[in-house]
């Protein structure tokens, strides 16, 4: 199955919804991509929406650290919305929950990032 993302800009907050399997190959490409291109764009507050990610394997998770890692460095934000069952026990287990802030709703995740828009 592959990743589908569809970009929506959220009181200066870009939101990417996230649906389908984030794996080995063109999956984790396409992430990779769509957030370095956010960064070279100017975006520094990132929320990516994986309720719809029906599965993520190890390469999928070392994606996501990675993201958030070049973002960090650029002096940009990522954080997580609505993971399912699934999603937030390989998280925890992973102990990326303790890396990144994750939230329940749109509204909180934005709230979250304070201050006027970047």
């Amino acid at each position: 199955m592959s990743l589908y993302i569809v970009e929506k800009l959220v009181d200066g907050v870009m939101l990417l919804d996230m649906r389908g399997e984030l794996t080995l190959g063109d999956e984790t490409a396409t992430l990779r991509e769509h957030v370095k291109q956010l960064l070279e764009k100017g975006y520094r507050r990132i929320v990516l929406n994986l309720w719809e990610v029906a599965y993520i394997d190890s390469v999928g998770i070392s994606t996501l650290a990675e993201c958030h890692a070049v973002a960090r460095a650029q002096g940009a934000d990522i954080k997580l919305l609505r993971l399912n069952r699934r999603v937030i026990d390989l998280m925890r287990l992973t102990r990326l929950t303790t890396v990144f802030e994750i939230h329940e709703t749109l509204d909180r995740a934005v709230g979250s990032f304070g201050g006027a828009s970047a």
